[in-house]
C-alpha cells in the first residue's frame, strides 16, 4: 500500500473509531441521567416521609429518633448512589476507549516496524561506509 491508501484507511478506521466511542459515552450519559432522576424521585420521597412522620411526632424524643433515621437512611443511600455512579463513569470511560484499542496497537506495532526499519537502513549505510 501507498501512504494515500494507508492514510485514507487510517482516516476512515478513526472516524468509525470516533462514533463507535461517542455512541458509548452517550449511552453512558443517558444511563447517568436514569440514575440522577431516580435517586432525586426517591430523595423526595424518602424526604416526604420523614416530613410526615415529623408532623405526626408526639414527643422530641421521636422527633430526634425520626431525623436520626433520615439522616443515616440518606447518607447510606447517598454512599450507595455516588458508588454507583462512580462505576458508571469508569464503565464509560472503558467503553469510550475500546474502538481505539485496536487502532493503539496498530500504531505501536507499525512505529516499532518503522524504526526497526530506520535502524537497519542506518546499520547498512554504516557498514557500506566502512
Amino acid at each position: 500500500m501507498n501512504f494515500y491508501d494507508d492514510a485514507t484507511k487510517m482516516t476512515k478506521e478513526t472516524m468509525d473509531n470516533t462514533l463507535k466511542s461517542f455512541a458509548a459515552v452517550t449511552k453512558g450519559f443517558q444511563q447517568i441521567a436514569t440514575e440522577t432522576s431516580d435517586f432525586t424521585k426517591h430523595s423526595y420521597e424518602l424526604q416526604a416521609s420523614m416530613f410526615e412522620k415529623l408532623m405526626q411526632a408526639k414527643s422530641l424524643d421521636k422527633t430526634i429518633e425520626i431525623q436520626t433515621e433520615y439522616a443515616k437512611t440518606a447518607y447510606q443511600d447517598f454512599i450507595a448512589q455516588a458508588t454507583k455512579m462512580n462505576e458508571l463513569y469508569a464503565d464509560i470511560a472503558k467503553e469510550a476507549y475500546k474502538p481505539y484499542e485496536a487502532t493503539a496497537k496498530m500504531a505501536k506495532e507499525k512505529a516499532e516496524e518503522t524504526t526497526q526499519q530506520v535502524y537497519d537502513n542506518a546499520q547498512s549505510y554504516a557498514e557500506q561506509a566502512a
